[in-house]
């Protein structure tokens, strides 16, 4: 019985970030949503904080998932590197907590929301910094450091994908490919 009250402060709780954000968010707006007395949320959760982190680990757990689904590791690097990457930023521009709390770390720079923020950049880049090894290990890249590798590489996604867009056409996905393979992977690439 208390998984399912759980459950269902969960879906409470994450559907008030999604719609109002952090700051907006309040315990009895939860209690209100999830339909149980704020008492009830103290039992599993100390504070908002608590519950908020919670959402931001189920949030990072989904990400992967999505990465891992299109990364395809028969595949050349570079081709499921893109794949993971694109999948998890699109997830990223369409799942409305995760537009909310990037929008409210932009525009407000509310801590909890910064290192939540943070969390998610930092699995991103340990997800690539993981592939780049495992391409190395290979020999499908050249010896090159990984953590700064990954950097550049989410950075140059982030740019093509959210930034560009903001002055001119959003750019097809094979466009994308084109821009990243080309900039960036070739140089890496033994073959």
């Amino acid at each position: 019985m208390s998984v399912d009250r759980k459950k269902q402060i969960l879906e409470a709780a994450t559907k008030s970030f999604a719609q109002f954000g952090y700051k907006g968010t309040t315990m009895d707006l939860v209690s209100k949503l999830a339909n149980v007395g704020k008492g009830t949320i103290y039992t599993f959760y100390k504070n908002k904080e608590d519950l908020f982190s919670e959402i931001i680990d189920h949030l990072l757990l989904d990400m992967k998932i999505v990465a891992d689904e299109a990364f395809d590791s028969q595949r050349p690097f570079v081709d499921s590197v893109h794949q993971a990457l694109y999948s998890i930023l699109e997830f990223r521009k369409t799942h409305h907590l995760t537009i909310k709390i990037f929008q409210e770390s932009q525009e407000m720079g509310t801590p909890t929301v910064n290192e939540g923020v943070q969390k998610v950049e930092e699995m991103v880049l340990q997800y690539i910094k993981q592939k780049i090894i495992d391409a190395i290990d290979r020999n499908e890249l050249k010896q090159c450091d990984p953590e700064l590798t990954a950097f550049i590489i989410l950075k140059l996604y982030i740019s093509l994908i959210f930034d560009w867009e903001k002055h001119h056409e959003p750019l097809e996905k094979g466009k994308i490919a084109e821009i990243f393979e080309g900039y960036l992977l070739k140089g890496l690439s033994i073959r």
